[in-house]
């Protein structure tokens, strides 16, 4: 009888890592340059010269997902406008450049990143902008996640005071004050927690490229949901783990041999 008894869970958890293997693919990704884009876009402005390049995966959902937002972000690269340049624009040597590529990051369970990074050039300017922005995916659902998806009700205050203090010598340092710092939708899992990710110049200058501030996973635990954190060691306080030492049997063996000892 006990040994059926101690059979039947094991067996529930081998059905259950069997579900979970069958509703979440492993994901496996290339890269590979958009085959309909154009390589040049010319109007009365002047010419856009493109470098586009996306992911292929074993998920077709998500490489719609990175066709569609190619299509919505940069339109003129997939219209039938001019794509020859005018005796005008030939005379200027001054061209625009735009340049966006997909990555994938990496997954956690059903928990996929990827990153999708822009550089823009205008004709005359200083200087590019560069961006990158992280998208991640509930890979059960099919969903995009937002920050508001993956915190608790209620928390967001919270996070916001929690990720300052975690933050605080560098952004005093930038002379960002509390009530100065927002959280930003742009956030990725990183080794040691969320990190939050902001635009050029909004919190440093553009020499210094875009900020990132990290929220440790031992405080976001307690203010995001525990289906979107990755698996989390059991972070013990001090006085948890005096306590946790003090009950256990190793120890109390440790204290009666070093009374032996001494008795000796």
């Amino acid at each position: 009888m006990l040994g059926a008894c101690q059979e039947k869970p094991e067996t529930q958890v081998n059905q259950q890592q069997a579900t979970q293997s069958q509703d979440v693919q492993l994901i496996q990704s290339q890269n590979e340059k958009i085959a309909d884009a154009k390589a040049q876009f010319c109007d009365e402005d002047g010419c856009t010269l493109y470098d586009l390049q996306t992911v292929k995966t074993n998920l077709p959902w998500l490489n719609d997902y990175f066709k569609q937002r190619f299509h919505k972000d940069l339109p003129d690269a997939f219209t039938e406008a001019n794509t020859v340049k005018t005796g005008q624009q030939k005379a200027s040597a001054a061209l625009s450049q735009s340049r966006m590529w997909v990555r994938y990051v990496g997954q956690n369970q059903k928990l996929a990143t990827f990153v999708i990074q822009t550089y823009l050039y205008g004709a005359g300017a200083a200087h590019g902008m560069s961006h990158q922005e992280y998208v991640n995916f509930d890979l059960s659902s099919q969903q995009r996640l937002s920050l508001d998806d993956i915190i608790l009700p209620g928390r967001s205050q919270q996070l916001l005071k929690q990720l300052y203090d975690a933050n605080s010598i560098w952004l005093q340092a930038h002379q960002i004050s509390p009530e100065k710092l927002e959280l930003s939708d742009n956030f990725y899992y990183g080794a040691n927690g969320i990190v939050f990710v902001y635009p050029l110049y909004e919190l440093a200058s553009y020499a210094e490229g875009m900020s990132e501030l990290t929220l440790p996973y031992s405080q976001a635990q307690a203010l995001m949901k525990k289906q979107y954190l990755p698996t989390l060691p059991t972070y013990l306080s001090d006085e948890q783990l005096i306590s946790a030492a003090a009950e256990s049997p190793t120890a109390a063996s440790a204290v009666s041999a070093s009374t032996a000892v001494v008795e000796k």
